[in-house]
């Protein structure tokens, strides 16, 4: 019976998702052929056009990748691919050993069989429109560095977990969940430092006006990072970005280098002034909250599925008699779940856009809000973003508000004075 659920539930959920990427295709390509009123001045027919071309291929390229997932899901379960992989290693390895080679092989796969759509998204989609920087020989050093980084951290965590799950009892998911949320807030705190170098060089921004600017703008916030780095994000790709990373005092504001070189001082202020209202309203530690909260929820669900012989024989697996099956458990669970929990995304898509209006918010008390408008635009056109996104679609993927409602929240913000004037116990 559980295997016709997930069927059912893996068809409708894909169905789903196409007819959603069809929907954003269809809508985009309407709109394709005239700016939108409110951005006639700044962006040009050119450019929107091509913004329109590069967002329909991506979501057909995602339409191809969301196929490709439904395939590997299926030829894992149902077709019956764990359980032979799971025969093969348990002939060599049982217990905790067996279970963490079981899970490797199936991370291994799962990347093999993707590589020729990551292949495909960098050098011919990103190449097509000018946004690819990326040589093969550094696409390779890259998956090979992320195949061993997922084995020196995630193995021993797997480990930890799938020794738990042996010896804890049933309680097994309360320790498991310290275990993770430790490990999380752990490689917060270390991944400026030592993981993300790996991959980019981070160079202390230089002295002079922008710093000080920047460093202006921390102090009126409160905000007191563990530096401003510069990131060689033209190194893959011309796409620009900023972003905080790590947690307590191991935070870090990183700009790429791109971004630099495309924004005013003022625009580029702005732009920190907004992920500074994320740190002000408490969104990434609400955010972080909530993640340990669902994670919890998650291991405690999985705690009960795992006791329960269909789960197994509803997702094509026999359940060992003897000997546990806690690595296929694990498997299985995170396998499926998205399938189920798809119907989710509107709600967290919904509070990630509230966060969204609510930095705007702080940022138009901070800076000015035409500088973020401003730069709102420049990078929109720079980074071909679709201004026209099919509602549905937005409504079920975009963590940030479409463009036009956006730049037309920041143009409705009173100036900061008043802004001020409206807070509670302002004078």
């Amino acid at each position: 019976m559980f295997s016709l659920v997930f069927a059912v539930t893996l068809l409708l959920t894909l169905g789903t998702r196409l007819y959603l990427a069809t929907r954003q295709i269809r809508h985009i390509a309407l709109h394709r052929a005239e700016v939108p009123q409110d951005f006639r001045q700044q962006i040009s027919l050119a450019a929107h056009q091509k913004a329109a071309d590069y967002s329909i291929s991506r979501t057909r390229l995602g339409m191809l990748a969301v196929a490709l997932d439904a395939a590997i899901v299926l030829g894992f379960t149902l077709l019956g691919g764990l359980q032979l992989l799971d025969a093969g290693i348990q002939s060599h390895l049982d217990g905790v050993w067996g279970g963490l080679a079981l899970m490797a092989c199936v991370a291994f796969i799962s990347s093999v069989v993707e590589l020729p759509l990551s292949w495909y998204r960098q050098f011919v989609l990103e190449a097509r429109f000018g946004f690819n920087r990326m040589t093969p020989r550094l696409f390779w050093t890259d998956w090979v560095k992320g195949m061993v980084l997922g084995a020196v951290i995630g193995g021993p965590l797997v480990w930890v977990v799938l020794a738990l799950m042996e010896s804890a009892g049933p309680l097994w998911w309360v320790y498991a969940w310290g275990v993770w949320t430790a490990f999380s807030l752990l490689i917060m705190v270390l991944y400026p430092s030592l993981i993300a170098p790996l991959f980019n060089k981070f160079t202390p921004m230089e002295t002079g006006e922008m710093r000080s600017r920047i460093e202006n703008l921390m102090r009126r916030c409160g905000f007191s990072p563990a530096g401003l780095f510069v990131m060689d994000g033209s190194r893959r790709s011309a796409h620009g970005n900023a972003y905080f990373t790590g947690f307590g005092k191991a935070k870090r504001i990183v700009f790429f280098d791109t971004l630099l070189q495309r924004l005013s001082p003022g625009q580029i202020e702005a732009v920190l002034a907004h992920e500074l209202g994320h740190f002000s309203k408490r969104h990434v530690l609400r955010h972080l909250l909530l993640s340990i909260a669902m994670s919890g929820l998650t291991l405690w669900v999985l705690s009960e599925l795992m006791l329960r012989t269909w789960f197994y024989t509803g997702l094509g697996v026999t359940p060992r008699l003897i000997g546990d099956n806690h690595a296929m458990a694990l498997l299985l669970f995170f396998m499926v779940m998205p399938w189920f929990s798809f119907l989710l995304k509107p709600v967290m898509a919904a509070l990630s856009r509230k966060h969204e209006y609510e930095a705007d918010a702080y940022a138009a008390q901070q800076a000015r809000a035409e500088d973020l408008i401003s730069a709102l635009v420049r990078l929109y056109e720079d980074n071909a973003s679709t201004l026209t996104p099919d509602p549905l679609h937005s409504l079920f993927y975009d963590s940030h508000p479409p463009a036009s409602l956006r730049i037309a929240h920041l143009k409705s913000l009173p100036p900061p004075s008043a802004q001020a004037a409206a807070l509670p116990g302002a004078v």
